[in-house]
């Protein structure tokens, strides 16, 4: 059995069963809006970088982008649940067949932190007193990016689950501090740590049991990666087949306990439950965290406005795609709920949590009132006015009748 030849076969048919919504995809007009926050992002960038604060944290700046950029790894390995049975046979030849997978996840993760370095790096150079040379800094982070590769694997095919969890928080802590050393030490000292504690986590990886091919993790990360990949194009069309990841989240555990319990309430019980243990949920925080952070960093200028109010469009896009969270739900079919009860729920639910997020992203603008009333002012209704036509959009889909939500 070629074994590269298998991985390189269900390669292709993942592709190829992407291929028939890409069209729908650029239709949706996704392509014009990268195109204008591509311009708008050059155009604050440059603006930035011919004036750029004195006082701009830069080596924290880089440290959050790179750490994500670099510390982050998955592997596609297209693996499926009859394989334990039929490939478990090959398990002594699986390397052939990993070894594909670890190789272009590598290389696409380093070509995206190649991107970021390079966006940031004349940002770095204006504003850092003593900075890096750029080549020997990519080379640095490159081979940082190869040991989390490395150390993901591992942790993958521990026999326990704790011990996979702790070095997994090791990663992400040890690779963290190199980076910080190479960004705040000089270059020889840095590279010293950064070696010592490489040795040190290698080390640790080697401590803990683990199994041949972990084939149930390879088996169930494959199915999340595949799922999260449907997710995304069902932001632009229907997907058949999509199923959701689950999160057990026990401090939301209590969220959507207090609704009433009616049959006109049933679904927004059941979209409130789903929400905060779905994959939406984390997406929409971290686009929340970064937002606000952007936007408390401009929070003095009219760059804050558009980087709040473009968020806020992302995250409504995100939202969106609970429209078809239980479309194809058989027990939603059996359940007595009220006609368009569905549909309402889902629009008043979307149209709260934006209102959140209005808030809460816009929470930095109350430290401009003194300075600058109605730029501030004006982001928040410009805020709420996004949240008002989304709310429009979500309800105008609901009562299409070609609409399936």
């Amino acid at each position: 059995m070629d074994l590269k030849e298998l991985r390189r076969q269900r390669r292709s048919r993942f592709m190829g069963s992407m291929l028939p919504y890409v069209g729908y995809v650029i239709k949706s007009g996704v392509a014009m809006l990268l195109l204008l926050v591509l311009i708008v992002f050059s155009a604050w960038y440059t603006a930035l970088l011919r004036d750029t604060p004195a006082d701009l944290p830069i080596r924290w700046i880089m440290l959050i982008l790179l750490l994500s950029a670099t510390v982050h790894s998955s592997f596609r390995t297209y693996l499926q649940s009859p394989d334990t049975v039929f490939l478990l046979p090959q398990g002594h030849r699986m390397r052939e067949y990993f070894a594909p997978a670890w190789v272009s996840g590598n290389v696409w993760k380093i070509l995206r932190m190649a991107f970021i370095l390079i966006t940031l790096w004349p940002l770095y150079i204006r504003t850092d007193d003593s900075p890096k040379q750029l080549l020997l800094t990519a080379v640095v982070l490159i081979a940082v990016k190869l040991l989390s590769s490395y150390g993901l694997w591992r942790e993958i095919a521990m026999l326990s689950r704790p011990a996979s969890a702790g070095l997994r928080l090791l990663r992400w802590s040890a690779l963290g501090l190199m980076i910080a050393a190479w960004l705040w030490q000089p270059a020889l000292q840095a590279l010293i740590f950064i070696v010592i504690l490489a040795a040190a986590y290698l080390a640790a990886l080697s401590v803990p049991n683990r199994h041949g091919v972990p084939w149930e993790r390879l088996i169930a990360t494959e199915r999340n990666q595949g799922t999260r990949a449907l997710m995304m194009l069902g932001w632009f069309v229907d997907v058949p087949g999509r199923e959701q990841r689950v999160y057990g989240r026990r401090y939301l555990s209590r969220w959507g306990s207090g609704i009433a319990w009616r049959r006109d309430s049933a679904y927004r019980f059941l979209l409130t439950k789903s929400f905060a243990r779905g994959d939406i949920f984390g997406i929409v925080m971290r686009m929340a965290v970064l937002a606000l952070l952007l936007v408390w960093w401009n929070r003095a200028s009219y760059a804050g406005s558009g980087i709040y109010l473009l968020f806020l469009f992302l995250t409504g896009i995100q939202l969106s795609a609970l429209r078809k969270l239980h479309s194809e739900s058989f027990w939603l079919t059996v359940y007595p709920l009220p006609p368009g009860s569905k549909g309402d729920n889902t629009t008043q639910f979307i149209f709260r949590t934006q209102l959140v997020l209005v808030l809460v992203l816009g929470w930095p603008f109350l430290f401009t009132l003194g300075e600058r009333p109605l730029p501030a002012i004006g982001s928040l209704l410009a805020g709420a006015l996004l949240a008002y036509f989304f709310k429009v959009y979500m309800k105008r889909k609901a009562e299409d009748p070609d609409d399936d939500l």
